[in-house]
């Protein structure tokens, strides 16, 4: 090489080692957010302490049900849902390391062997030598060397934005997981509330029947006539289709649970089961805390950040791109001296290409991915206000579920009372069976109430929970 050439050459390098990392794309800069220091916090919460670092998945555990549990745990490693996310996040990393691939040199090697006849009615090149049709053949190896000098930042640009997605993604996969786990929760309760409530059915059936028995002696003994009988039995009739209906709902919750753990429904069963509802105490933090738990709300803002690494690679096309490509190999007609001195071959050279003029491609990418980054910045805003307004609902549905619980509890003695003093008085002629028949009516529907309000005080909980982006580490107390 001619000392001018290297010298050149060195300038090149040189001048590519200085500007290589300079970047184009604009410097991510999280945007910020005017959030309240507290909630409305009604007793008995209070706030708890949190940190992003510690595990907080197992939030089910504050129900202390183990068959919610067991439950939660086939559905954390056989949904379809969750295993789906899985390998969005293997692809996601795999498109980092595609990525990151790019800051490096591109090596390769090629071998060649190929056989060529020249026509021997070709146009003449030399009038002096008549044209010949010959067989000639070629053999090669080449190792050849292709790097683009990142001297605009495109690629660190696209490593930034693959390395976001990813992130992106997994928080997504902490969201699909906060998701599921409060499916299964949410049908999990709903059918043990059917349970409960179905027993207080079957209890408020055996009550009928005795009350149907009381009415027939009645009228056997003549103290009473077939209207009361009629009366009892038509109540004791519509008791009965209610259970039928209430079975049906619990089939469908079942059935649910069944795809969410994975399972084929008509493999899948849950034995019918009384429980007692806990209701767990859900510490809270401030709501700045919310931003650092919900994985919604952190997929959010690394698709921010995503959006941003876009700009700079649409930046970076108003630049020149630079192309370093050494080759070396061996080029001979004869494989025996294919290795040898005179078969050597080899080039250095550098390429640059610069758009001139592409009729405005370059800067609508540019104002196409600023448009793009602004979508994800109000995609991000709107996702933390649904998160605020999410945790208060939470907070309040569950203080005035609280209140209605109790309040339900005083009624159903209340209506207990009722019923002791509607028999009393018909089995001594005082008053009419009608006056028992409510006494019933008001009995069952008091007791049904407070069993749905309990099952509304549990899926209230897990709402909750969710909306805070899942537990808080440390002891469970319950209440």
């Amino acid at each position: 090489m001619k000392p001018f050439r290297i010298a050149t050459f060195g300038c090149v390098l040189g001048s590519a080692a200085l500007l290589l990392g300079c970047a184009a794309g604009p410097a991510y800069v999280k945007p910020t957010l005017d959030l309240p220091s507290t909630w409305q916090l009604d007793a008995p919460w209070r706030e708890a302490q949190p940190s992003d670092s510690l595990a907080k998945g197992a939030w089910w555990e504050r129900f202390n049900d183990r068959d919610l549990s067991a439950l939660e745990q086939k559905a954390m490693q056989a949904n379809q849902t969750l295993a789906a996310a899985v390998a969005r996040l293997e692809q996601s990393r795999a498109l980092v390391a595609s990525s990151a691939a790019s800051m490096f040199p591109q090596v390769n090697l090629g071998t060649k062997i190929s056989d060529l006849r020249i026509s021997a009615n070709r146009p003449l090149t030399n009038y002096t030598a008549p044209n010949r049709s010959t067989i000639q053949t070629d053999y090669s190896s080449i190792l050849s060397v292709s790097y683009e000098a990142d001297l605009w930042g495109r690629v660190q640009s696209q490593v930034d934005g693959a390395t976001a997605t990813a992130e992106q993604v997994a928080a997504d996969l902490e969201n699909t997981k906060l998701i599921v786990g409060s499916d299964v929760a949410v049908n999990y309760f709903n059918l043990r509330a059917l349970d409960v409530e179905l027993d207080v059915l079957a209890r408020s059936i055996v009550l009928q029947n005795s009350s149907l028995e009381l009415a027939n002696h009645r009228r056997n003994s003549g103290t009473a006539s077939g209207l009361d009988v009629a009366q009892q039995q038509a109540l004791l009739d519509t008791t009965l289709t209610q259970v039928d209906i209430l079975k049906r709902q619990r089939a469908q919750f079942e059935h649910a649970l069944a795809t969410l753990t994975g399972t084929p429904a008509p493999q899948f069963q849950v034995p019918s089961r009384v429980v007692t509802m806990l209701l767990p105490v859900v510490p809270v933090g401030i709501p700045s805390d919310v931003l650092e738990r919900r994985p919604d709300v952190a997929s959010a803002e690394r698709a921010m950040a995503a959006a941003n690494a876009q700009v700079g690679v649409a930046k970076a096309a108003f630049f020149p791109s630079v192309i370093f490509g050494p080759t070396y190999g061996n080029d001979s007609t004869r494989i025996s001296t294919l290795f040898s001195a005179p078969s050597l071959l080899w080039s250095v050279g550098v390429s640059a290409t610069q758009t001139l003029f592409d009729g405005g491609r370059i800067n609508a990418n540019v104002l196409f991915s600023k448009a793009g980054y602004d979508v994800t910045v109000a995609n991000y805003r709107r996702t933390v206000l649904t998160a605020m307004h999410e945790v208060e609902d939470g907070l309040s549905s569950v203080s005035a579920l609280d209140r209605a619980i109790a309040q339900a509890q005083r009624a159903i003695e209340s209506n207990r009372r009722v019923m002791e003093i509607a028999k009393a008085r018909y089995e001594g002629g005082v008053s009419n069976y009608q006056d028992m028949i409510t006494a019933q009516q008001s009995q069952l529907n008091s007791e049904r109430l407070a069993t749905q309000l309990l099952g509304q005080r549990q899926l209230a909980s897990v709402f909750l929970i969710k909306a805070l982006g899942g537990d808080w580490p440390g002891a469970r107390n319950d209440r």
